[in-house]
């Protein structure tokens, strides 16, 4: 959902919240991740779940388990390392930047949703 619409505040050349909410896509997607590894009726581990209270998208990619398999196909992958390059130095900051330009939202996006490397791409298909 994040997603579409930061793709509708591209078309409507609103940068800066394109920006923020292609990120934020990326940390949901992680967090579903994280999630996942809690069955339903469980009681999730504390730590995990007090770690899990973060917005760092390196941080939640440990969390959810994906750190190793990450760094294995990048090392296969020039795409998707150079796509986890763009993604990784988002934070929930940008929400507060008024100069992002459209060339940092559009590479974020095309990072985020090239169909083969991009990194939403990548972890969709893990949750």
């Amino acid at each position: 959902m994040r997603r579409r619409e930061a793709s509708s505040l591209l078309s409507a050349r609103q940068f800066p919240g394109a920006y923020y909410l292609l990120g934020y896509s990326i940390e949901c997607a992680l967090k579903a991740c994280i999630a996942k590894q809690v069955r339903r009726h469980d009681f999730p581990d504390k730590e995990l779940a007090n770690n899990a209270y973060t917005h760092r998208l390196e941080k939640l990619m440990s969390l959810a388990g994906l750190s190793q398999e990450l760094q294995r196909d990048m090392a296969t992958s020039r795409p998707l390392r150079l796509n986890w390059a763009v993604v990784k130095d988002w934070t929930e900051q940008s929400r507060y930047r008024t100069g992002i330009t459209e060339a940092e939202a559009r590479d974020l996006y095309l990072a985020a949703t090239a169909r083969r490397h991009g990194i939403l791409t990548w972890i969709r298909t893990r949750w």
